[in-house]
């Protein structure tokens, strides 16, 4: 058989693996690629995973980063079933919606913004609200330890990989030129002992297994030292009646979130009179589906709801679904805890409570999840003085909380424990959802401490597979970065420089609106200069 990553490969977004047998094509998860511009140009690149000729998809958990692409392959031919566990089905069903709608919102905004530039160029959104609703009929769920087959010589069993609700371990059974091979891939493993998951399920043999790695060059803080955080961080903008934002997932994170301040609301450490503020309007409908799947969760949450106790709703809990009530947040004086999408940052309504608040001194921004390269949380963590925001340039000044005990994926030590419950040494360990770094430490540790031959894919790379045998690849021939020459840039900029020193005189003459307009636009420029991080450009040397 032969599989090739189209995503999740020295990377943490855009999931997917396509696998194909002698009977069936089929792929691994279909997610979103997040962070910078380049990252997201390729779910525009369509040829690569040929929506046509796939047989089936096997997504491990809702998330967009796994499944956020369904639509995207639906609008280009693909019309087979999707499997996934029940709680993921209903989970994609919102999260595809609400994926589209904020394509189709973006492209409307950017359109109008070209069309105030004077170009009549229309933005077309990465896919619509109706391709989006196309995915919905395709789903077929699946129950934890229901094995199937979806095509001839191939069967899957999903396992509860403890990461956010309905998450699958996926053991694949491949029947294949009269030989038999198991395939394990570990979709997110979950982090042990957290709130409302079960622990992810010990797997304990494979031919070979493809892991993830998001969390591979460190622990997790403890759960107490972590609410401890949250606690001092509600307190420090409390006393200054200023508001804590908490960029958050809209599935699972929010829901953690939630169970952590029903802790310190039962513990007396929550002020009584501060409004928990929950402003998205998918993670309302997401915590509905939490309700009602209560067999997935774990028995520390299945004895509060025994005793009548909710860990999901507090006194002071207050949903925000519409704009309106999104917008009156920020108008509203006094303290009060935001949980809002989306928990990189990078879209949705989470944007304006940052345009709001991340100047102000006294404010807390609480961040409780993974941040991927490029994506506006992740440049707020590494400590930018300013960022982008509508077109605006805000200066970070809040207080900067980064509390990753509250993270649903396993850390370093927790993902060697799971490792090491499978016996044979000889079995290819291919890492995988992790960046570069992160990845070449875990598997020195991998090699070292447990003594498996790890193997860590590019983007785009093809391996052979068979039973005993050792993997085959073939790396995708990658086009060669060409150098940037910006000295003919650069010049130019320095004589448009020049020419305004020498044009001073006259520009002082001109009414003082004019001016004005003028040290605008250089102070944007400047602003604009002020990204380019000469000091880390050296560093890199």
């Amino acid at each position: 058989m032969k599989i090739k990553f189209l995503g999740a490969a020295r990377e943490v977004t855009g999931s997917c693996f396509v696998i194909e047998t002698d009977k069936a094509r089929f792929a691994i998860d279909c997610g979103m690629h997040q962070g910078g511009s380049d990252m997201e140009a390729r779910n525009w690149d369509i040829n690569v995973y040929d929506p046509r000729n796939i047989d089936f998809f096997l997504i491990t958990h809702a998330h967009i980063d796994h499944s956020g692409l369904l639509p995207r392959m639906v609008q280009n031919g693909f019309s087979g079933p999707v499997y996934a566990t029940e709680p993921t089905g209903d989970l994609i069903k919102i999260l595809l919606l609400d994926s589209a709608h904020i394509q189709e919102t973006d492209a409307t905004s950017k359109t109008r913004r070209q069309q105030r530039n004077g170009r009549s160029e229309k933005i077309i959104p990465l896919y619509s609200t109706k391709d989006a609703e196309a995915v919905a009929p395709l789903i077929k769920t699946r129950r934890y330890n229901d094995v199937f087959s979806p095509a001839d010589g191939i069967k899957v069993n999903f396992q509860d990989a403890g990461h956010i609700l309905g998450a699958a371990i996926v053991e694949l059974f491949i029947e294949e030129n009269g030989s038999s091979t198991k395939l394990v891939f570990s979709g997110d493993i979950g982090r042990s002992h957290q709130l409302l998951m079960k622990d992810p399920v010990d797997i304990t043999g494979a031919d070979f297994l493809f892991m993830e790695s998001t969390y591979g060059d460190r622990n997790h803080k403890g759960e107490e030292d972590s609410l401890n955080e949250l606690a001092e961080a509600i307190q420090y903008s409390y006393a200054r009646r200023e508001k804590i934002i908490i960029p958050a997932f809209a599935v699972e994170r929010t829901q953690e979130m939630l169970y952590s301040l029903y802790l310190l609301n039962r513990d007396g450490r929550l002020p009584k009179d501060i409004p928990v503020i929950l402003d998205s309007p998918l993670a309302i409908k997401a915590t509905e589906i939490f309700r009602k799947y209560h067999s997935y969760l774990d028995e520390e949450t299945h004895s509060l709801l025994k005793a009548g106790e909710d860990p999901l709703d507090l006194p002071q809990l207050q949903f925000s679904s519409s704009t309106e009530q999104s917008m009156k947040i920020n108008e509203t004086k006094g303290s009060a805890i935001v949980i809002s999408a989306s928990g990189m940052a990078n879209a949705g309504r989470i944007r304006h409570h940052l345009r709001h608040n991340l100047w102000r001194t006294g404010a807390s921004i609480v961040f409780v999840g993974f941040q991927a390269q490029g994506t506006p949380g992740r440049k707020i963590i590494e400590g930018a003085k300013k960022i982008r925001i509508f077109n605006e340039d805000i200066a970070v000044k809040a207080k900067i909380w980064t509390i990753g005990g509250f993270s649903a994926h396993a850390g370093q030590t927790q993902l060697l424990d799971w490792l090491g419950k499978f016996p044979d040494k000889k079995m290819p360990v291919f890492l995988i959802h992790g960046e570069p770094d992160t990845q070449n430490i875990l598997a020195s540790l991998i090699k070292q401490k447990l003594g498996f031959n790890v193997t860590i894919p590019e983007y785009l790379e093809g391996i052979t597979l068979k039973a005993g045998a050792e993997p085959e690849a073939v790396k995708q021939p990658q086009a060669v970065p060409q150098p940037v020459d910006m000295a003919p840039l650069l010049a130019e900029l320095k004589a448009k420089i020049d020419n305004l020193n020498s044009q001073l005189g006259n520009i002082r003459s001109l009414p003082a609106s004019r001016q004005a307009e003028f040290l605008n636009l250089i102070q944007q420029a400047k602003l604009s200069m002020d990204e380019i991080k000469i000091r880390d450009l050296n560093a890199r040397k």
